[in-house]
């Protein structure tokens, strides 16, 4: 039989490729890649399904720490948003997905690979991408988007094979992970209209105000309230208190890898409020000059990432100076979480550079006189003044 490995998440379009697949006679492993979101009860129903698609073999693989450790502390130390709004919660997992499973394909020697993606989104290309690049020899298949396939000739596909599991009652897509939640439905395909309440996995069950303390080492999140954990642990404990007050929704609009405008919800609660614990943290402990390179390098980073190209040496070499960024980028940061949002309060940290010996801003300046103040002004005007002097008209 022809060995293949699928990329199956239990949803509507993978399990009609596990079970198409399975009657075209491959011998089909259904790997599911865990990069946080899932529970063991999740876990064990899917693979439960899995072999209900007439699978060979169900693995789950835990990735979490490798997700965390290879692609979220950068997204952290880069304080990555695109376009302001979206901390790559579904893109940046996508990436170590494909990796792990094209890892376990060449493990257990398999001719093909197939996943779920349509030919109208960006995992596609994430995927694909990957799998060229780490094992070019391995054939990709990929039923949903060679087909063209609609929603509902999958359902009554997997319907006339015996596989009715009320597809039709998942009105929006929610894909999970450590990162957040991206939230996809009727309304996001339009420009106008929100997605509803009842859509976002977490519901407001907190109606006041909880103050948190979060503890940053060198740029990562060792504490939440004194609590020392490792940072994945402590973005897990920090989504679960910021979840009851509803933190972290939204709705991001961006450019397709494709080249297609998107519109997707998500809700990404310890991802948003971590980014700009972190960002306050840095703004306090870093030079302007480290601040201002950052910044692109970063939006560089996220892009990159976002668009697939994980591989390429850049990345590693834009990791190597977000890494050296944080060596001072340590401390604790207050905030308040409140119903739908939260305030940032201030730091503590012993590498403030916010230091009154040297003078308070506005107030008063103890590192230098009013002599040399005037002085450092009229040099640093010698430049426009000498163009505005050149080239004003007569």
């Amino acid at each position: 039989m022809k060995k293949l490995v699928i990329a199956y998440s239990g949803g509507l379009d993978t399990s009609y490729c596990a079970l198409s697949l399975s009657k075209q006679g491959f011998e089909v492993h259904a790997v599911s890649v865990n990069t946080g979101g899932f529970t063991s009860n999740e876990i064990k129903e899917i693979e439960s399904n899995a072999y209900k698609m007439g699978v060979t073999t169900y693995k789950n693989i835990d990735a979490i720490s490798t997700y965390y450790n290879k692609v979220i502390k950068y997204l952290i130390y880069g304080n990555v948003l695109k376009n302001n709004t979206y901390p790559l919660s579904v893109s940046a997992e996508r990436i170590i997905q494909a990796i792990e499973i094209i890892k376990y394909a060449k493990e257990i020697k398999a001719s093909y690979i197939a996943h779920g993606s349509t030919g109208a989104g960006n995992d596609q290309v994430r995927f694909d991408m990957i799998f060229q690049t780490l094992a070019p020899e391995i054939e990709i298949i990929t039923p949903i988007r060679d087909q063209s396939l609609t929603r509902q000739k999958e359902i009554d596909y997997l319907i006339s094979n015996g596989i009715n599991m009320s597809w039709n009652k998942a009105k929006y897509s929610v894909n999970k992970g450590l990162w957040g939640t991206s939230v996809g439905g009727a309304e996001t395909l339009t420009s106008d209209l929100p997605l509803p309440e009842s859509a976002f996995p977490s519901q407001l069950k907190n109606n006041g105000q909880e103050d948190v303390i979060l503890t940053f080492t060198k740029g990562e999140l060792t504490a939440v309230n004194d609590i020392n954990q490792s940072p994945e642990k402590n973005i897990e404990l920090l989504n679960n208190l910021a979840s009851e007050f509803a933190i972290g929704r939204d709705i991001h609009v961006g450019d397709t890898i494709v080249g297609i405008k998107g519109r997707v919800g998500f809700e990404a609660a310890a991802a948003l409020i971590i980014i700009k614990a972190h960002h306050l943290l840095e703004k306090h402990t870093l030079t302007k000059w480290q601040m201002q390179h950052k910044d692109y390098i970063s939006n560089f980073y996220g892009m990159h990432l976002h668009e697939g190209q994980y591989l390429d040496p850049a990345l590693r070499d834009m990791e190597a100076l977000l890494q050296s960024s944080q060596k001072m980028v340590s401390g604790e940061v207050y905030i308040t979480l409140k119903p739908y949002h939260f305030t940032l309060n201030g730091i503590k940290s012993e590498h403030d550079l916010m230091n009154a010996k040297f003078g308070s801003y506005g107030e008063e300046n103890n590192g230098w006189t009013a002599d040399e103040a005037k002085g450092f002004i009229k040099i640093n005007a010698n430049a426009n003044k000498i163009y505005q002097l050149t080239n004003t008209e007569l």
